[in-house]
């Protein structure tokens, strides 16, 4: 117990498995700057800075996990990074109230891993597409994603329309299936 409160676990597998079926980006994170949409604790965003990118930045609804990302990254000083409390819910408005100008900036890698499922489930259909378009826009070069393989449909409806084709997909991870989008 941390201040009164059991601590437990809030992602299936660990950061690494996360990345199972979708880590050749890991591969071309080299000068990258990547974004990591329900980022947990940050620990995805951590293997893309370990691996090379240059600036990391998150967002989720899960406070403390917002500020253990912090923590984490304030030691690793050649990585630009930034992490922020966002409820996606609250659709672009709310990403651009937490980020500021910064809501505006591409990123080559964007990553969405497990979140989707949870969006769809509290958010109307027409309010997750106009939210998945605008990820999709701030895509400079790979949309990664890990979900349910219902999802897959939608999205590739969503991130095709700006600009995006699913370029991979992958089946064999024991979590769920992982797919890549990237910029045509």
């Amino acid at each position: 117990k941390e201040g009164g409160a059991p601590l437990m676990r809030r992602v299936q597998g660990y950061h690494d498995l996360r990345l199972d079926g979708i880590g050749d980006l890991l591969h071309r994170a080299r000068g990258a700057s990547v974004l990591d949409i329900g980022c947990n604790r940050g620990l995805a965003g951590f293997e893309f800075a370990y691996n090379g990118a240059e600036r990391v930045m998150g967002m989720d609804n899960y406070e403390d996990g917002i500020v253990c990302a912090r923590h984490v990254f304030c030691d690793l000083r050649s990585v630009k990074h930034r992490f922020e409390v966002v409820d996606l819910t609250g659709g672009e408005e709310a990403i651009r109230k937490a980020f500021g100008k910064d809501a505006d900036l591409k990123h080559d890698i964007v990553l969405m891993l497990a979140t989707y499922h949870k969006l769809k489930r509290i958010m109307p259909s027409s309010a997750l597409s106009k939210l998945m378009k605008f990820f999709g826009s701030k895509t400079a070069r790979y949309f990664g994603w890990r979900g349910y393989e219902d999802e897959i449909k939608a999205l590739d409806a969503d991130l095709g329309s700006v600009g995006l084709r699913r370029i991979h997909t992958s089946m064999i991870s024991d979590i769920q299936p992982a797919a890549i989008w990237a910029r045509q």
